[in-house]
């Protein structure tokens, strides 16, 4: 299979697991947590046991491997120990990726909370570059865009646009090649963009004219491919399983076979036909819809 196609897979037990895993249900490439996604505390990156996780890559050609970050991070916050903790949570992602050889953190970056993107995005750019600057670099951060629920940022592609311009003028272009993001079929979805082919429509936003648009291609470094429980435009952050959900086929084939989008990996984080996450099933359909 030349394209890379995975999923989000456990690591409990052990980082070679979750390539096992990942292994074991077709895919090669993943997507993992460095700890539990609803707690701050993590373990002392010592006591990961990378060899373990290298000699299973090498073995099963599982690879590149994403970390996602944990869902209680709001860079956006107006308290100051939440944005405390977020920055060391992402601090401490950003070191484990360059622990395990990963190709990025992809990272909700939070909610304005009503108070608008316009308040917020200096404060939030300002904290992605001083991370830049404070960790190692082979690190990579991707911004996630979202269904923009409660306020979440970047569910218009032009936030994203925005958030790596300001970036790269402070921290400079070698550094920025370490910031991109990652692009979630669900959630673009549910914010009103359309994964087809742009018919001429007045009223919907087109993916692919928006990534042209703000020039976004070169720094576009994976993509969740997740179907929608919710309708278009719905707002809600809901996924499902490929096929099962509110996204046409036909728009979720269109958009994964453009030119510029066969070169990046595709990354799955349905709840699984068995509810326990992503499963062969799953992998199968969007390899169908890959040819």
């Amino acid at each position: 299979m030349s394209r890379k196609i995975g999923a989000h897979v456990s690591a409990s037990g052990g980082l070679g697991l979750a390539i096992q895993r990942a292994y074991e249900i077709g895919a090669n490439c993943a997507q993992i947590f460095s700890g539990s996604p609803r707690v701050w505390k993590r373990k002392d990156l010592k006591n990961f046991n990378i060899d373990k996780m290298f000699s299973k890559q090498k073995e099963l050609n599982v690879s590149p491997i994403f970390t996602h970050s944990l869902y209680l991070i709001n860079l956006a916050s107006d308290k100051p120990d939440l944005l405390r903790k977020s920055f060391a949570a992402l601090k401490y992602d950003l070191e484990f990726d360059s622990l395990i050889k990963g190709s990025g953190i992809i990272v909700h970056l939070g909610s304005h909370q009503g108070r608008g993107w316009d308040i917020v995005k200096e404060q939030v750019a300002d904290q992605i570059a001083k991370l830049l600057e404070e960790t190692p670099d082979d690190s990579t951060f991707l911004i996630e865009n979202s269904a923009g629920q409660k306020g979440k940022l970047c569910s218009d592609l032009a936030e994203i646009h925005w958030l790596i311009d300001n970036v790269t003028s402070q921290v400079g272009e070698k550094k920025a090649k370490r910031l991109g993001w990652c692009f979630d079929t669900c959630h673009a979805h549910a914010a009103g963009y359309s994964l087809g082919e742009n018919n001429g429509s007045l009223v919907e936003k087109f993916v692919i004219d928006d990534v042209y648009d703000f020039d976004l291609w070169d720094s576009l470094k994976c993509i969740h491919v997740n179907d929608s429980r919710d309708d278009f435009g719905s707002g809600r952050d809901r996924h499902d399983n490929l096929g099962e959900g509110n996204i046409s086929k036909e728009a979720l084939k269109y958009f994964l076979n453009h030119d510029k989008v066969k070169e990046i990996p595709l990354l799955l984080e349905v709840p699984g036909y068995d509810k326990k996450g992503p499963d062969e099933k799953n992998i199968e359909y969007l390899k169908q819809l890959c040819n």
